[in-house]
């Protein structure tokens, strides 16, 4: 007896486009994350490989220089005192490639987002599209990371998990805004050589990275105010291993961090509306 199975349809034009419409960011999103799947070693190595280099290097040879203990650093050893950063830099650094180049490809190089816009999906889709994918990346970077940190005894409350959050939504208080930069930009001319250089590498160290921020001078003590990093790792240092500091202050790190990437979402919405033409 022959086996005669039904043979699946295709969906309806109508019916395709109003599942685009409704679904386009989770497909754009799909996308992305196939194309990350194409690198997922180097992810891997940048996730889990530069976590323990830089664990071991700060806890077993720069805390043995460092007055472990001290009131400066929380009352906790020095490794503990730099993880939540090392964690928080990490996502934002992330965050800062995520939203470069691959915008400019999209837009210009390899003008990937193009072909999606030329179904129902919207720009918005797109924008948030990538986002999501960006966002899960981040997070499960930051997992994997502070999965190190664990191991290497550097969150003592049990609330240092919460941690991974917090160095998601700094990376994406910074990704957001540079996103919305980043898809401005018609021509390539070291613009994001530049951020790297004179906004990132500023931001990680003089962010109270591997110091409390009041120990520098007022003269560059302002870029820890106004830098995600700082907030982040404030917040993560509370989290982790109950960092003493005002509860006013820890909710303006909450509100500045959600403020920005608030902010970069709106502006990027608007980008890349005005960049496809709508």
């Amino acid at each position: 007896m022959t086996d005669v199975r039904p043979v699946p349809s295709a969906h309806s034009p109508a019916e395709a486009a109003a599942k685009a419409r409704r679904w386009g960011a989770f497909y754009y999103a799909e996308q992305v994350l196939r194309v990350m799947k194409g690198y997922t070693w180097s992810i891997l190595m940048y996730s889990v490989g530069q976590p323990v280099a830089y664990l071991f290097a700060m806890g077993v040879g720069l805390a043995s220089l460092v007055d472990t203990g001290s009131v400066a650093f929380g009352g906790v050893a020095y490794l503990a005192f730099i993880a939540p950063a090392l964690l928080v830099s990490a996502a934002v650094m992330t965050a800062a490639n995520e939203f470069t180049f691959p915008v400019m490809a999209g837009f210009k190089w390899r003008r990937t987002y193009f072909g999606p816009h030329a179904s129902p999906l919207t720009p918005g889709q797109i924008a948030a599209g990538h986002i999501m994918a960006v966002t899960l990346r981040l997070f499960l970077q930051s997992a994997v990371y502070f999965a190190a940190v664990a191991l290497f005894g550097a969150s003592p409350s049990g609330w240092g998990w919460a941690g991974v959050f917090v160095a998601t939504l700094a990376g994406l208080a910074f990704g957001l805004p540079l996103m919305a930069y980043s898809a401005s930009i018609t021509e390539d001319k070291g613009q994001f050589a530049l951020v790297m250089r004179f906004i990132v590498m500023p931001l990680f160290l003089f962010s109270g990275t591997f110091f409390p921020l009041d120990n520098l001078p007022l003269a560059v003590r302002w870029i820890g105010w106004i830098s995600p990093i700082w907030h982040g790792t404030e917040l993560g240092r509370v989290l982790s291993f109950g960092y003493r500091e005002p509860p006013l202050l820890t909710a303006v790190h909450v509100a500045v961090l959600s403020l920005l990437a608030v902010a970069g979402w709106i502006l990027t919405r608007r980008r890349f509306a005005r960049r496809m033409g709508q």
